[in-house]
């Protein structure tokens, strides 16, 4: 699977996220929160970055897992984990350098996996392969959670287009990391392939005055 290289720049240059979005705190406690033994939940996240939700979920005791196309990204979520998280490798957890669509982890391994705004970065099929592959690897009747950016965000439609639904953005929040995809809800059940589709959920925030939206669409899933 590709992997734009702009990303190693943004890591390395500037600093990214420390804290997890509230929608993922919601699915992750609201699915596990009340699980007796947190450190048999086995949870992961691909494209963590430095790991603002691999953070709270090994600091909330269960068995966190990430696979990032960055290096530098790996190594900055590895010490901190490291530094604030104790007894997260006890547990089982491993954050590695890695491909999205060839997982190093055997069929039906994890309870739940996590996509935030990583996947949405790949062309359909690509992506569509990751989906795939994020279902391989977790167990029959465990859970999904993607958040991908919507149909209609700034920055959709702005730029130079690489294929249907996909642009370099031209202007906004997404200017300057790579070309992004936006999907459309009536989409989401082809994009998300080897999921049943629980629900979908919006969220939008406004910038500028209420000039421009940021809008996302919050994907959940379950492995059949």
């Amino acid at each position: 699977m590709s992997w734009d290289p702009v990303w190693e720049e943004v890591y390395r240059s500037r600093p990214w996220g420390q804290y997890p979005g509230e929608d993922v705190v919601r699915f992750v406690m609201g699915h596990y929160g009340r699980s007796a033994d947190r450190a048999q939940v086995r949870l992961l996240e691909v494209g963590s970055g430095p790991g603002a939700n691999l953070w709270f979920m090994a600091r909330e005791g269960f068995s966190t897992h990430g696979v990032e196309g960055s290096e530098t990204a790996v190594q900055q979520c590895n010490e901190r984990l490291d530094r604030e998280c104790d007894g997260w490798r006890v547990r089982g957890g491993r954050v590695q350098a890695g491909d999205l669509a060839a997982l190093p982890y055997e069929d039906g391994y994890f309870d739940a996996v996590l996509d935030v705004v990583a996947i949405c970065y790949s062309p359909l099929a690509q992506a569509q392969a990751a989906y795939r592959e994020l279902a391989r690897v977790t167990r029959s009747g465990g859970r999904l959670f993607s958040r991908t950016f919507a149909q209609g965000c700034w920055g959709d439609g702005t730029g130079e287009q690489v294929e249907s639904g996909m642009w370099v953005c031209g202007e906004g929040h997404l200017k300057g990391y790579g070309a992004t995809r936006f999907t459309a809800r009536e989409d989401v059940p082809a994009l998300v392939q080897g999921w049943s589709v629980e629900r979908i959920e919006r969220s939008a925030v406004t910038e500028d005055n209420g000039r421009h939206e940021i809008s996302h669409l919050l994907v959940h899933g379950i492995k059949p």
